[in-house]
This record gives C-alpha cells, sequence and structure tokens, in this order.
C-alpha cells in the first residue's frame, strides 16, 4: 500500500476508533456514546466536504471490489424509528455503482418466511463476491423487535424446547457463529448502529407531521413503539454486548446529528474496503500481446488525419488508473489504480494540499485529536467509561 494509502487508512481508523464497541465489553448507551458526538468537527459544511470527497474514495475501492471478485460486503444498519438509515443510504452510497449495491429492507416477515428458520430470508439477500449488501434492519431484528415484542415468537412456530429463558442468548451465539463463517467464506460483516437521542427522535416525528411532503414517512405505529423506548434501548445494549465480534464488531454511530451520522458511516466501509484491499486483475504475458496485436490492428485503421490512438493523442488514462506496467518477476502485467488524486482529495496527503478545499480538509483533522477515554459520552457529565470499555 502506498504511503498516501497508509496515511489515509490511519487518518480514518482514528476517526471511527471511538465508535467502535470492544468485543467483550458491556454497553451502557447512555454512559458510553452520545448521540451528539461529533469529533471536534465544529462546522456542518466541514462535515459535508468530507462526506462528498469521502464518496470518490468509495467508489474508487467499489470498482476495485467488483473487479477483483473475491469479497463481498456485507453492511447491517440498525436503529430505533427515525434514526435516519434510508438517509443514510442514500447519501453515503450516491457514489457508487448501482449494479453492485444492493439494498433489502426487512419488514414483517411473510407467510413464506416464518415457514423457514429465522435467518432464512437473510441468508437469502446476501452479497455476491464483489458486490455491497445493505440491510436496512437486518438480522438483529430477531434480536431487538421480537424481545421487546415475544409474542412474534409463537409466529415463527419453533418447538417448545427452542423458547426457554435462555433463547435469547442461543440467538447471540447462533448470530455470531453465523457471521463467523461468512467472514471465513470472503463476506465481511459491517454494522452500524445509528443512535438517536429520545428527544431527537420526537423532533423528528413532529417534523413528518408538520411537512406535507414528509406526512408518508409517519406511523401511528412508529408514536406506539416509542412507548418502549427503555425496552428497546436495553435490548440494543445486550445486543451490542454480545454480538461485537473480533470479525464483526458493531459500530455506534452519532445520529443526532445527520450529517456526521453519514460521515461516521462512511468512514466505517471505507476503513473496511481499505482493510480488503482489493485489487484490479492481473493480465498474463501472453494476453498482453495478443492487447498489442488488437492495437495495432486498430490504430492502422485510423482515418487520415485523425490520431492513430485519440486517447492517448489527448494525453488521457483511464480514470483512476495507471499505464499498464508489465512486472518481470511475476511474468504479468499488472494494470494498477492510481491513487494519488482520489485519496488525496479525501483523507490523505493533506499535509500539501493544493486547492483551498485541501486545505479545509487539513484544518477539520487539524482540529481532530484522538478522543480521550470518555470522549463519545455526553459532557454534561462525567463519563463513567473504565479504561478499555466500549471501545479500544
Amino acid at each position: 500500500m502506498p504511503d498516501d494509502m497508509d496515511a489515509t487508512a490511519r487518518r480514518i481508523a482514528r476517526f471511527i476508533k471511538p465508535l467502535r464497541v470492544k468485543p467483550g465489553s458491556k454497553v451502557d448507551l447512555g454512559r458510553d456514546f452520545d448521540p451528539r458526538y461529533k469529533a471536534g468537527i465544529r462546522r456542518k459544511k466541514d462535515g459535508l466536504e468530507l462526506l462528498r470527497v469521502g464518496k470518490e474514495l468509495l467508489a474508487d475501492y467499489q470498482a476495485r471490489l467488483a473487479a477483483q471478485e473475491r469479497y463481498g460486503v456485507l453492511v447491517c444498519l440498525q436503529a430505533i424509528d427515525a434514526g435516519g438509515k434510508d438517509g443514510t443510504i442514500r447519501h453515503v452510497m450516491s457514489g457508487m455503482n448501482p449494479q453492485g449495491v444492493h439494498v433489502s429492507s426487512f419488514k414483517v416477515p411473510s407467510a413464506e418466511e416464518l415457514g423457514h428458520d429465522y435467518l432464512w430470508r437473510y441468508q437469502a439477500r446476501l452479497p455476491a463476491r464483489g458486490d455491497i449488501a445493505i440491510f436496512n434492519r437486518s438480522h438483529y431484528e430477531e434480536v431487538l423487535v421480537v424481545r421487546v415484542h415475544p409474542e412474534n415468537l409463537e409466529r415463527q412456530k419453533l418447538p417448545a424446547h427452542s423458547t426457554g429463558k435462555d433463547i435469547w442468548q442461543s440467538r447471540y451465539a447462533e448470530i455470531n457463529d453465523w457471521e463467523r463463517y461468512l467472514t471465513r467464506n470472503g463476506i465481511i460483516v459491517v454494522k452500524l448502529f445509528l443512535n438517536l437521542s429520545k428527544e431527537e427522535q420526537r423532533a423528528r416525528f413532529l417534523k413528518r407531521i408538520d411537512l406535507p411532503e414528509k406526512n408518508w414517512k409517519f406511523s401511528a405505529a412508529d408514536v406506539r413503539e416509542r412507548q418502549h423506548w427503555d425496552e428497546y434501548q436495553r435490548a440494543f445494549e445486550q445486543m451490542l454486548s454480545a454480538t461485537s465480534t473480533p470479525s464483526a464488531a458493531w459500530y455506534v454511530i452519532p445520529a443526532d446529528r445527520k450529517w456526521f451520522a453519514r460521515l461516521c458511516a462512511g468512514a466505517v466501509l471505507a476503513h473496511t474496503l481499505i482493510k480488503i484491499d482489493p485489487r484490479y486483475p492481473t493480465v498474463s504475458q501472453d494476453a498482453w500481446q495478443q492487447l498489442q496485436t488488437a492495437r495495432r490492428e486498430l490504430e492502422a485503421e485510423a482515418p487520415e488525419g485523425t490520431p492513430a490512438d485519440p486517447f492517448t493523442a489527448a494525453g488521457k488514462r483511464r480514470r483512476g488508473q495507471r499505464p499498464a506496467v508489465a512486472d518481470p518477476a511475476r511474468g504479468a502485467l499488472t494494470v494498477a489504480p492510481a491513487l494519488g488524486r482520489v485519496h488525496e482529495r479525501s483523507f490523505g496527503r493533506l499535509d500539501t494540499p493544493s486547492r483551498p478545499t485541501r486545505f479545509r480538509i487539513n484544518e477539520i483533522f487539524g482540529r481532530i485529536r484522538r478522543p480521550a477515554m470518555g470522549s463519545c459520552v455526553t459532557t454534561t457529565r462525567p463519563s463513567a467509561a473504565k479504561p478499555g470499555h466500549a471501545w479500544p
């Protein structure tokens, strides 16, 4: 990985570290994670600029992920009602090729789905290699909504011995095993919990009532579910504590500020893709010779007065690529992506910006310091977080 990408990776890793739930920790959302945390970014427009250039980074990595066809990425989005799942998907994924991104929203199970095991409908929507799948609500509904409303267990027609008092611990273990299986088979699991405050949810519900163009988004059932707020918070805490694993950790995204939630979600996904480090395929020497033969034939067909190869004559290259370079040690031609331009404008090479935008990004990161323990919790009272609790 080039030096500029190393710097990019380190910056993103530092940025998202306070959001990660340390495997084995016991989460208390009210103590450990502040829904209004914003990592020292003072101005919304700075955050939006970071998100804009970060989407270019995601688009570059998605192209390589699709070309390599070795890994798939599953993004699980969980949140309370009005948590911002749809907006996060729309804004973070807008720069990607829609052919390689698939969104599945899981509503009330159908009769067919209830006739299978509880993970069946999720298994059917997993990403293919090279694709990114987004679960808008995910298999974690089976330990959230079903837990808060246990009458739903009856509809699942489970055997009596499967519905004992240890059912939730059993489901946590089954989900962890399933996600380990996926990871071993090249499906990388990214889990994002959008952490919304009760007051912000109230404000968003009222906005849906007040604005006619948002009336369609409002459901009286959402207000009824709000009466179970404390039960849902306990279910979220137990879910985060039991299912954040080394291979599939949870990230708690501060969701009261939509722009910051989207920036964090994009950063976690970028961090995941950087760790995968997908590469464009290599071309064998024989295939390279065939390409050169085809080039000569096509150049020979050029009309008089027209460049033999208009593309190279204009000094252009395929967007995001360097010229193909043969690697004698490997006996192959490597078509490698150029990392400079896109990554420079994202999180890397901020020490030598050449445009005003880069100066603004450099200024933002200059103000972001590695958070001290407890800095993700509300600043209105001291943090009770213990060293190593809820994040590494």
